[in-house]
């Protein structure tokens, strides 16, 4: 789907350039049009390609709690999380 019609860039392209395994991978939607060789003109596609970078950031989250905004990961149970425990 073309998310920016003035750039002609597809929700593909974006994800692609938010999910990369590069340490400097973008961290905001201006990052992402720089990373893709452009920057945003009217505007209107902003609200899309902010949404998709809060999805590419959940879905690189390796925490899996409830820490990122829109993060609906269940909880895990106290059992389940590794913990160094001080001792008394």
């Amino acid at each position: 789907m073309i998310v920016c019609s003035c750039n002609v860039l597809s929700d593909k392209q974006i994800l692609e350039t938010l999910r990369s395994e590069d340490v400097a991978r973008p961290r905001s939607a201006a990052q992402a049009y720089r990373c893709l060789g452009c920057a945003p003109q009217c505007g209107r596609c902003l609200t899309t390609v902010r949404q998709l970078l809060a999805e590419a950031r959940i879905d690189t989250c390796g925490v899996g709690c409830a820490v990122c905004p829109g993060h609906d990961i269940a909880q895990p149970d106290a059992d389940e999380i590794p913990f160094l425990i001080a001792a008394e």
